[in-house]
């Protein structure tokens, strides 16, 4: 009889594995947007240096997120926008040619793509180094001149959310329309969101300031620029966010470090 108990649970064991290996990772900024607030108890030692990540505005939509476990990101990666080594995981969102290529250095070993030719939506869901990566998806216009009936292509662009050093980061893409609850709920807590603020080629500069005080994230880095007026973004959100104007086109971020009031940071770039 014991035998016979040992051999069902080994096979049920055999069918469970693969399942489980299947299922999403977990996502922490899911979890800790969803979890209720806990009483943390006061630490007398001396508490380790945070990690930190490097955040670089290469210019367009595309930013340069490097990890400290020495993972290079890129996001809305065409190849336009270069700024020292290449990524080792690019990002991309297929509403223009300046947000995708698809013949990308082939040296470049992660290439994840924000919509799916299938038609079904695109799922990113994996963990590469020290950093969990995924995506939410949402509709764009379609491409001046395409004929193929409907105004919006279904899925077809993705809000990617980074996961590295306790940090969530978050890059809205192409965005082309409001975000509804369930959007908000999918992508959870974010710390670090690159909001585009042309006005028009995404959305109106209403529409995504809301968005951006609905997310509450602690910075706020702006791109898609063009010649937007900056003045224009920051009255809509300014008397909540503070402004901070930076000259170089880096800085450094790690969770202890996040602004207590939510701040706007424009860095230079292309």
């Amino acid at each position: 009889m014991r035998r016979l108990v040992s051999a069902a649970l080994a096979l049920c064991g055999a069918f469970l594995t693969p399942a489980l290996a299947q299922q999403p990772q977990r996502s922490e900024c899911l979890a800790m947007a969803n979890a209720a607030p806990r009483a943390m108890p006061v630490a007398f030692r001396q508490a380790a240096t945070a990690a930190e990540v490097e955040i670089t505005y290469a210019g367009h939509s595309t930013y340069f997120i490097d990890t400290p476990g020495g993972l290079r990101i890129a996001t809305d990666y065409s190849g336009a926008y270069q700024v020292g080594r290449l990524p080792d995981v690019v990002t991309m969102n297929r509403a223009h040619s300046t947000h995708y290529s698809l013949f990308p250095d082939k040296r470049i070993p992660h290439v994840l793509h924000g919509w799916s030719d299938d038609g079904r939506p695109a799922i990113v869901s994996e963990r590469i180094s020290d950093t969990f990566i995924r995506n939410v998806t949402t509709d764009i216009r379609r491409y001046f001149g395409d004929d193929a009936g409907a105004d919006m292509i279904r899925d077809g662009n993705s809000i990617f959310i980074f996961e590295v050093a306790g940090l969530c980061i978050g890059h809205l893409g192409h965005l082309h329309h409001k975000l509804d609850d369930s959007h908000f709920a999918q992508i959870g807590r974010l710390d670090i969101v690159m909001v585009p603020i042309d006005g028009t080629y995404t959305m109106s500069l209403g529409g995504i300031s809301e968005i951006t005080k609905r997310l509450r994230a602690s910075v706020v880095l702006p791109m898609h620029r063009f010649a937007t007026p900056l003045d224009d973004f920051m009255q809509r959100i300014g008397q909540e966010f503070e402004i901070d104007r930076r000259t170089g086109r880096s800085f450094r971020m790690s969770r202890d470090a996040l602004p207590s009031k939510p701040t706007v940071i424009i860095l230079n770039g292309v």
